[in-house]
């Protein structure tokens, strides 16, 4: 399925893929750089690429056995990093899970606004806000299967910033449909409600991806389904469909 959206904003996952590799080493290069005080390493690359291989080992170890199960011997042995080199970046699991969850949420907002910044009418706006959440679940496929899925083990102020970064990316689609409401693109009645809708599909993408997988769908062709299907319900009814 080609929607009209690949020939006003082209990109398509290959490519995205190679630009949010980059912007995640910016985040641990942000991160280093917040957290130098407390980070041991002083050399710049070998901590990027340190905090980036502890960043992949921790989720890849959560989404088998549970981060609450998961102890820093585990990450330790899995990461090839010594308790000590361990310690260098962080003091403890819950200082880990703060840096883990702010760079998710970070790149996830990021990319996000970047991407929608690029086009202006509020149909392409929603194209490709909904074509770069779903890329993004998947190059981030274990982050957010991590967060959706640790959400209910966490503390309760994290659980509270895990909700909170939920409702902030949801609120990225409120806008834009209120935005092609107030412009006469739109049609619909309940923008937040179709906004929980378009956010509940890109759920089912990254919770339940061996689903798809076994199917053969991949995540351009679920892209560009999703934006059918809510193209067809909020367009106005004579307004040409993306296919």
């Amino acid at each position: 399925m080609q929607t009209a959206s690949d020939l006003i904003h082209p990109m398509r996952f290959n490519e995205f893929r190679k630009m949010a590799l980059v912007s995640m080493e910016e985040i641990c290069h942000e991160i280093f750089q917040e957290n130098q005080a407390s980070i041991k390493t002083k050399k710049e690359s070998v901590a990027i690429r340190n905090l980036a291989n502890i960043f992949d080992t921790t989720l890849k170890l959560s989404n088998e056995k549970g981060f609450q199960t998961m102890s820093l011997r585990d990450l330790s042995q899995a990461s090839g990093l010594s308790m000590g080199a361990l310690y260098s970046y962080f003091t403890s699991k819950e200082e880990l899970l703060e840096m883990i969850q702010n760079q998710g949420r970070r790149l996830t907002r990021r990319v996000l606004r970047q991407q929608i910044a690029q086009v202006t009418p509020a149909d392409q706006k929603l194209r490709t806000a909904i074509r770069t959440h779903l890329y993004l679940t998947e190059v981030m496929h274990p982050w957010f299967y991590f967060s959706f899925m640790e959400t209910k083990n966490l503390h309760k102020a994290q659980q509270k910033k895990s909700i909170e970064g939920e409702l902030a990316s949801e609120q990225i689609f409120v806008e834009i449909l209120k935005e092609g409401l107030k412009k006469k693109a739109f049609q619909l009645e309940q923008p937040i409600l179709t906004a929980s809708v378009i956010k509940a599909m890109m759920q089912d993408w990254y919770v339940k991806r061996w689903k798809h997988s076994r199917r053969g769908i991949t995540v351009d062709e679920y892209a560009d389904f999703v934006i059918f299907v809510v193209e067809s319900i909020v367009l106005p009814s004579d307004a040409g469909k993306a296919l």
